[in-house]
């Protein structure tokens, strides 16, 4: 019997804890949706990014200009602020993913540039190799005629 008991406190703990997290996080999205601004960055729910034009507070309603074109969500089609993700290429980090040193961040660029001038002193000499084994077409016309007409 107290086992039981102990049960249902526990389930309506949970319970109540979870209703207070639910109604913190509508109160902070009904925050975020009536304090939409003009200029806002906000990606919407599905996916669609784009600066906020317009707010239309009556008809609960948002234009948002994505990459020229606009488009009209209601409040709830508005995920989130957007923040772009930063970008790290892969030569600023070691494998573990951890910062380079800026001499060794260095060091790589100047590899991987001379690797690059290799290249294209190597693909400079094949186009100089496939350039002898051109055919000219002109000369190549004439002998064929030639043979023809013999």
């Amino acid at each position: 019997m107290l086992f039981i008991v102990v049960l249902v406190v526990v389930m309506g703990g949970m319970m109540w804890f979870q209703s207070k997290k639910n109604k913190e996080r509508q109160q902070q999205v009904k925050d975020f949706r009536a304090n939409l601004k003009p200029g806002t960055e906000v990606i919407t729910i599905g996916q669609v990014i784009g600066k906020v034009v317009s707010v239309d507070e009556q008809y609960e309603e948002i234009v948002i200009d994505s990459e020229g074109s606009l488009l009209r969500f209601s409040y709830s089609g508005i995920a989130k602020e957007y923040t772009r993700p930063a970008y790290v290429s892969d030569d600023e980090v070691d494998e573990e993913g951890n910062p380079l040193p800026q001499d060794e961040q260095d060091a790589d660029v100047n590899d991987s540039a001379e690797r690059a001038g290799s290249a294209d002193d190597q693909q400079t000499q094949d186009t100089g190799a496939n350039d002898e084994a051109q055919v000219d077409v002109d000369e190549a016309v004439e002998q064929n005629n030639a043979k023809e007409g013999k």
